[in-house]
């Protein structure tokens, strides 16, 4: 008896040797990428963290709130917010709207499915240089758009100098993120599980109400991520801007990223860094909603 105690404690002490061992490896497997998001990631947002505290990255003086002040008055800055502020609440509501329209049209029984897929997908494949040289072409003074209305007996218009070009933007960005975002819907539509599907439809539901009922639930964190992907795609439409109208482009095509840049030009580290943290501040509390909404509308499909 008192042999086969010793045998069991035995195999005690080796299962939990392994155990040590295998949590020591597993930590140096994740060592190089907890070590990355340190030096890339974190060590780098503290700096920029520091430096929206302090008059200059020199003195190092602490001033705490009044490069935010500086910055929240700043004419440039107010500009440039607003004018993103508008471009994200026109372009991803309808990157996304448009996106699952297209993606349950595809899902419906219609010709040519496979040719409309692949012309949605095109932009992913095209340069954005590429695309910033069509678009010039497309949009400029005497480009093909102003041919086509002054064919019709329209006036022609400067879209890229006028209170129009934003639209031009939004266009833009609409054409080239489309179809990513209905790809991803139109795997979330297959994953729909059909019995429930007709289920409904035995039930006599209408189509809307299977949308909205089935449909709209377990799409929820399909929804979320599209949304996510699109608030992040809207603040990386600089560099379209950027290249079509440079550092100071019209107006209402001056964005957060432009301030950014020029602000980095001038060497000005704590208004830019304060400028930042003030935008991590409202993304966080966005994606935080939209978190806290997929959670509301997706909790009886989890369940």
């Amino acid at each position: 008896m008192h042999f086969f105690t010793g045998r069991k404690k035995v195999k005690k002490s080796g299962s939990n040797r392994r155990t040590r061992r295998g949590k020591w490896i597993a930590r140096g497997y994740l060592f190089p990428s907890a070590a990355g998001v340190l030096l890339f990631f974190v060590l780098p947002f503290l700096i920029v963290v520091y430096y929206s505290v302090v008059d200059n990255p020199i003195s190092g003086q602490f001033v705490f709130f009044d490069n935010f002040v500086m910055v929240f008055q700043n004419a440039a800055f107010q500009q440039a917010a607003k004018n993103t502020l508008t471009f994200s609440l026109t372009a991803v509501p309808l990157a996304v709207v448009l996106s699952l329209l297209l993606a349950m049209t595809l899902e419906s029984k219609i010709p040519f499915k496979s040719q409309f897929r692949t012309f949605f997908l095109s932009p992913m494949m095209v340069p954005i240089a590429s695309v910033v040289l069509i678009w010039q072409v497309l949009f400029h003074y005497n480009g093909m758009i102003n041919e086509i209305l002054t064919f019709f007996g329209g006036e022609k218009i400067d879209w890229l100098n006028s209170s129009y070009a934003q639209v031009v933007i939004v266009v833009l960005f609409l054409w080239k993120n489309l179809g990513y975002n209905m790809i991803l819907f139109m795997s979330a539509l297959s994953s729909i599980p059909r019995d429930i599907v007709e289920v409904a439809v035995l039930e006599s539901a209408t189509p809307f109400q299977i949308f909205w009922h089935i449909k709209l639930r377990y799409m929820s964190s399909t929804i979320l991520f599209v949304t996510i992907m699109s608030l992040i795609n809207s603040f990386k439409v600089f560099r379209e801007i950027y290249l079509l109208k440079g550092d100071y482009p019209y107006d209402t095509m001056y964005m957060l990223q432009h301030f950014m840049n020029n602000t980095f030009n001038r060497l000005d580290y704590q208004k830019m860094s304060a400028a930042a943290i003030m935008m991590a501040i409202v993304m966080v509390i966005i994606i935080g909603i939209l978190f806290l909404t997929e959670s509301y509308f997706g909790k009886d499909v989890e369940e």
